[in-house]
């Protein structure tokens, strides 16, 4: 009886503990997933708790993986700073050492004349979202049409579209045109409002982690 009880504070402290890391998840600043050629971004991987042997990984659209400081970007501790091309166009994450992943993050290099600025990571329910359409050389004439899955929305004068709050409906495929050309597709992910823990759960003063593993070294029986 002992043993099994034992074997099963074990099993429970390992699972827990390795909950317990956390994951990490990946920033883009600035937050948008289209850029024109030379501009610079910063991947940055924020880890919750040790962020030691993060790196910041990218699949090109030429199907070449590979990591920040090989043949692309300077890596600085866990983030990237990268001086776009259009061959740096592809998937970012960030990945650890052993084998964890963050949130993936898609990033177009355009070399034409318009591109949407949209964010690149998720946007929650509620918020207020705006889409600009962004020239090289700002025109005369500002307006520029917004698309959704390949429908019309609406045409703006000011070359940007406000949605004041975001629903899972507003997700999709999102571009702009203008006098000056159209932009690529990005999509735009809309994620739910993060839930409010219950103030009727008590908290404990110690870690479930802590807990598990001080009942294993402290305690030679179990009860």
């Amino acid at each position: 009886m002992e043993r099994t009880c034992r074997l099963l504070l074990l099993l429970s402290t390992l699972v827990y503990c390795r909950l317990g890391q956390g994951g990490a998840s990946l920033s883009v600043i600035p937050d948008r997933s289209q850029f024109f050629e030379y501009e610079s971004v910063s991947l940055s991987c924020e880890v919750q708790g040790n962020s030691t042997g993060w790196r910041v990984m990218r699949n090109a659209e030429r199907g070449n993986l590979s990591e920040c400081s090989t043949d692309w970007g300077k890596q600085r501790g866990s983030s990237c700073n990268v001086s776009l091309t259009p061959s740096d166009s592809g998937v970012y994450w960030c990945e650890s050492g052993s084998g964890e992943h963050s949130n993936a993050v898609n990033i177009t290099v355009h070399v034409g004349a318009v591109i949407l600025e949209s964010p690149a990571l998720p946007v929650t329910e509620g918020d207020s979202v705006t889409l600009r359409c962004r020239y090289q050389v700002t025109p005369s004439d500002l307006t520029a049409v917004f698309y959704k899955d390949g429908s019309f929305i609406r045409a703006e004068s000011s070359g940007e579209m406000t949605i004041p709050a975001v629903s899972k409906s507003d997700e999709g495929l999102y571009k702009c045109s203008s006098s000056k050309g159209e932009s690529p597709e990005s999509w735009m992910t809309v994620t739910g409002p993060t839930p409010i823990p219950s103030p009727a759960v008590p908290v404990l003063s110690m870690s479930l982690p802590r807990l598990l593993c001080s009942l294993l070294v402290g305690s030679p029986t179990c009860w």
